[in-house]
């Protein structure tokens, strides 16, 4: 029977990983992995996160199942930083655990299948386990093009999307940071992303995966807040996984939030019990260690400060990095202006495959094919190795 089975296209940025490993040069640079690092290379263990964990080893009592819904104080804890002051919108939201940011985007567009969902519309480039979830669910959808060559938002094409769609469609927004390109919508950009949203009756998911990697927590999440104040219905996947640091402990939340008329606390139960049935049958219960370290963290005044302040430092050192590389300007044929303005951990440089394979073989840089870097790769002290390499490659 497994003959039958085609094989299938190793995946690109595992094939780097190894390629990195295998080379001796000891000033290689690695700007493939999609995680934070530090100035000095390492990706460490928050220390809101230890301080949480050893409170669980202290006082956890039980690893009984949680359900399929996982731990709702972790849930409920999350809302005010995603929703604001008023988490719940008077009762119009309901959540529930998930593995990852991945688990939530994948719970989303099924439930919105499942109500009857037929395309969505996605910008690319995206992140690529977006096409792979929606592919495997057998989603279909459409791209538009996310970015203008002057690395800022194109918000024509979103709107044409927005405005084009057909009934039962919905559009998959980043909340902030996006990944790759790390051009994000403006504050009037995401003023008219909503007023069209609104009058076309399209139905937005929206994935936040990298709250306060960008300008602030609150800051990065007014953009998607001001069209869910303009929308009655929504869907929001959420990852802990990089605002926390705990990737390899897949820390998500997916977020319902339904309309305010007369039936909408029905609408929201029924739509809650169809996300809960669907989990069943994906995961059954979700992962709990690093969602009740997060919900410790959320509830202890002490231990929220101290995540607060590691998280600072991780975008004060990538805005650092940023400005360091807008301040070169153009680099060959490569204008690294636009870098300064742009957030989160990643970026899309304007080179060719066989400039970054040149890249790598001549000068140690490993990156996607794509041109995506992570910015989190470069330091103070390779920094400059980088922005001569590029010269190099593109002059």
């Amino acid at each position: 029977m497994l003959n039958r089975l085609e094989p299938q296209s190793p995946d690109a940025l595992l094939a780097l990983i190894k390629l990195h490993a295998a080379d001796d040069r000891p000033d290689k640079i690695d700007l493939g992995v999609g995680v934070y690092r530090t100035g000095d290379g390492a990706t460490p263990v928050f220390g809101a996160i230890k301080a949480a964990e050893q409170r669980l080893v202290d006082t956890q009592d039980s690893k009984s199942y949680l359900g399929p819904e996982g731990d709702m104080g972790f849930v409920n804890a999350l809302m005010p930083y995603i929703f604001g002051s008023d988490a719940t919108m008077g009762g119009r939201i309901a959540g529930m655990q998930t593995p990852g940011g991945t688990g939530a985007v994948r719970l989303a567009v099924a439930l919105a299948q499942k109500a009857g969902m037929t395309r969505l519309h996605m910008g690319t480039p995206s992140w690529p386990n977006h096409a792979q979830i929606l592919s495997d669910i057998d989603m279909s959808w459409t791209p538009f093009d996310h970015a203008n060559p002057d690395g800022t938002a194109n918000l024509d094409a979103v709107l044409a999307a927005i405005r084009g769609a057909g009934q039962g469609e919905g559009v998959l927004l980043h909340g902030c940071c996006h990944n790759p390109t790390g051009i994000d919508y403006s504050a009037d950009d995401w003023d008219a992303i909503g007023d069209a949203v609104a009058q076309t009756g399209v139905f937005p998911i929206i994935d936040v995966a990298y709250q306060g990697l960008g300008a602030g927590l609150d800051e990065d999440a007014a953009g998607f807040r001001s069209l869910l104040a303009k929308v009655p219905e929504a869907f929001i996947a959420y990852s802990c996984d990089k605002n926390f640091g705990m990737y390899r402990d897949r820390v998500g939340a997916f977020y319902i939030m339904t309309n305010t008329g007369a039936d909408g606390a029905e609408t929201l139960d029924k739509a809650f019990t169809n996300a809960n049935a669907l989990a069943r049958a994906s995961w059954s219960m979700p992962p709990d260690h690093g969602a009740a370290a997060v919900r410790l963290i959320l509830r202890d005044s002490d231990m929220t400060a101290q995540w607060s302040d590691e998280l600072d430092q991780m975008r004060t050192r990538m805005r650092q990095v940023r400005a360091r590389l807008a301040e070169a300007g153009v680099t060959g044929s490569v204008d690294l202006t636009p870098l300064g303005t742009q957030n989160g951990l990643f970026s899309v440089l304007p080179v060719s495959t066989e400039q970054v394979a040149q890249l790598r073989g001549d000068h140690g840089i490993y990156m996607a094919g794509s041109g995506r870097i992570n910015i989190a790769g470069l330091t103070m002290d390779n920094i400059d190795k980088f922005i001569a390499a590029i010269a190099d490659v593109t002059g």
